[in-house]
């Protein structure tokens, strides 16, 4: 259980720390441990906004009855119903007793789908509501698809505070609770490694909330995601809502990655000519073997980079499981404005380029060279022809990353 720290006047983060999470949400990674934040605001009427996982249920309540008895709780504010963020629910309802659970239309489904509970005090806000505190007011704003259809954002215009649930989150636990306690490259590191594997497919919703805020005028002194750390100074609130404008837009660059699967390493041999070609042609490139690198490693190495090549041996006339299993997971994300380029050797029939070629054209990814293939193992000759074809994408990836420079997709 970790003690309640105080945000602003009467205001605290009363969430829990998991050191031990590694595995997150059960599809992406969270090598440095996350957090569960939830935060509590003291007024006239009390709010708790979001409560913590179920495992740490018990620190939150603990958390809480440090600064007021559990039953003081006017209101629960859950602006997400996942489970991370709602799975002690139950408990603090029971302890807490509020006079209002308040959500979002589609929360409201999602509550009953998840508990089975009809005899909660429900109260069903939309975007602009607001709810009085006493001294301070709550205004909803919809953050529907960031990245589920029930999030919400509560802001407290009198602090100027904006939590935003998964959004701007990261997964870093630590005893730092605020991101100037913190290195800056770690946590640009994990903020990009969560959108890219969280919020990455709906990045046009996370610029259409981006221009709302500024539109309306919303000035944020305090951002406050429930995982990971508080951003409070005016830099690095700056700096989060522009690196996540910068995410979204998803602009090309010069950088290069290079996933692949072995059998007899042949189709290894061809990933490292492909690399040395990319290398010479300026192109500053990754490599990554898909049997020691997670699915959201790959996925946080792609967010940096204009091209990405692929490659698998054929296997009973098809690539190897694990480079499919990537794709699938790459597809999901909704990856935009890249190249692609397929490789791979065989030893009768041939089939991987080919089929790797085409999982990248149904993934929005144009091809400027056609799939690379070799019989067994590559020769001499044949390494020198992949390397090559690195050359050749150098040029193309410079091209494109040019091209979109000078004439960026509408939004």
């Amino acid at each position: 259980m970790m003690r309640p720290l105080t945000l602003a006047d009467d205001i605290f983060w009363v969430g829990g720390i998991d050191f031990e999470s590694r595995d997150f949400h059960g599809y992406s990674r969270s090598p440095l441990g996350t957090t569960y934040n939830a935060y509590l605001i003291k007024d006239r009427k009390n709010a708790l906004f979001d409560t913590v996982k179920e495992s740490h249920g018990p620190g939150l309540l603990e958390s809480l009855s440090r600064i007021l008895p559990p039953e003081q709780v006017d209101y629960i504010v859950v602006n997400h119903l996942e489970l991370d963020h709602s799975g002690s629910l139950p408990l603090l309802m029971e302890a807490c007793r509020p006079e209002a659970l308040l959500c979002s239309p589609q929360g409201e489904k999602f509550l009953v789908g998840h508990f089975g509970r009809r005899d909660w005090p429900v109260r069903v806000v939309s975007a602009g509501d607001t709810l009085s505190l006493g001294r301070r007011n709550v205004r909803f704003l919809e953050a529907r698809m960031l990245h589920w259809p029930d999030s919400m954002f509560s802001y407290i215009p009198e602090e100027k505070l904006l939590i935003t649930n998964d959004a701007f989150g990261q997964n870093i636990a630590s005893t730092a609770r605020f991101a100037d306690e913190a290195d800056p490259s770690l946590l640009r590191g994990a903020l990009s490694e969560y959108y890219h594997n969280i919020i990455l497919p709906y990045s046009p919703q996370v610029l259409k909330i981006l221009d709302q805020i500024a539109a309306q005028g919303i000035a944020v002194n305090i951002l406050a995601p429930d995982h990971g750390l508080i951003f409070r100074t005016p830099e690095d609130v700056a700096a989060t809502l522009a690196a996540y404008r910068d995410f979204a837009l998803q602009r090309p660059q010069k950088r290069a990655l290079i996933i692949y699967d072995t059998m007899w390493r042949s189709t290894e041999s061809l990933a490292h000519a492909l690399y040395r070609g990319l290398a010479a042609g300026g192109v500053d490139t990754a490599v990554m073997h898909l049997k020691q690198n997670h699915h959201s490693a790959v996925m946080s190495e792609l967010a940096h980079c204009g091209l990405l090549a692929v490659g698998s041996p054929t296997h009973n006339n098809t690539i190897l499981p694990s480079t499919a299993g990537v794709l699938t997971y790459l597809k999901g994300l909704r990856p935009k404005n890249k190249i692609g380029a397929a490789f791979g050797s065989f030893g009768w029939s041939g089939e991987s380029p080919k089929i790797l070629g085409e999982f990248l054209s149904g993934m929005g990814m144009a091809l400027p060279e056609p799939p690379f293939s070799c019989r067994l193992v590559p020769t001499a000759s044949v390494l020198a022809s992949c390397e090559a074809l690195g050359a050749s994408l150098a040029t193309a990836l410079d091209k494109h990353c040019r091209d979109f420079a000078d004439s960026p997709p509408e939004r």
